[in-house]
């Protein structure tokens, strides 16, 4: 089993979904968690209790990354050093999913998805690099994209385009930080199951088209990207970086799925 018992982890956006399955993997690894949510609700409580019960004692700070970039980034990255000095794994997963059509996209939604999806990613990495670089520490640093970087969808052009600059950041913020001895990689989910994507999902046309178009056949819930993100912030990935992992059953891989047997 990976062992993070020596590092401590600060995750966005772990109230829920995929940041929580990211989170609490990283607790039952052992690590010592710092969750993120924009405000202390009922899913950030049972945020807590899920690392609770593997035995970690989480810290859980607020913060609204979506509105001015430097204040926000500015604030949060403050109170996860104040909640623990060690961080030393950063991930980068609180993002923003607006449906709207390119010719009805406007500014305001445009940019408050470009303001969570990357800008917050980018600063938020930066403040954590200048703190590691200062005290020597091996940092590494996990952006969590989306198959949407790699596959368009019609309505989603903003979203899309977001996800699609995380993977060109993974890239350049590795060739950029590997001088200090710190990694930097990505993982790029696929559909999942969760109480976002549920709506949907739970019409059975849908779930069949989604199982028809991935070559697994599967929808798991989010406990599949926290088994990845776990591997690509710990020891076993040592000599991986500027990575993209599509933990997504096979999708991305498949030009043209068969057509369903009459």
């Amino acid at each position: 089993m990976i062992d993070l018992k020596s590092h401590a982890v600060f995750v966005t956006g772990s109230t829920q979904g995929v940041g929580r399955a990211i989170a609490v993997a990283c607790a039952q690894a052992g690590a010592k968690i710092v969750l993120h949510g924009l405000v202390a609700d009922d899913a950030a409580k049972q945020s807590l209790e899920a690392c609770r019960e593997l035995g970690a004692e989480p810290k859980l700070i607020t913060g609204d990354l979506s509105g001015s970039i430097e204040s926000g980034v500015d604030a949060v990255f403050k109170q996860a050093i104040a909640a623990n000095p060690n961080i030393d794994i950063l991930i980068n997963n609180a993002g923003i999913y607006i449906d709207q059509p390119f010719l009805e996209m406007d500014y305001t939604t445009f940019d408050k998805t470009m303001k969570l999806n990357v800008y917050a990613y980018y600063f938020l990495t930066q403040r954590f690099a200048q703190y590691w670089v200062s005290r020597n520490i091996a940092g590494r640093v996990l952006l969590i994209g989306s198959i949407n970087g790699r596959l368009a969808e019609q309505i989603h052009t903003a979203y899309d385009t977001s996800k699609g600059a995380v993977e060109m950041m993974v890239r350049t913020l590795c060739v950029s930080l590997a001088p200090y001895k710190i990694r930097v990689n990505g993982l790029s989910p696929g559909l999942f199951y969760t109480p976002l994507t549920a709506p949907a999902l739970d019409q059975p046309e849908v779930m069949q088209w989604m199982r028809l178009h991935t070559p697994n056949g599967e929808v798991p819930g989010p406990e599949v990207c926290g088994e990845a993100a776990v591997y690509l912030v710990s020891d076993a990935a040592r000599h991986v970086t500027g990575q993209m992992l599509l933990v997504d059953g096979g999708m991305s891989a498949w030009q043209q799925p068969d057509a369903p047997a009459s």
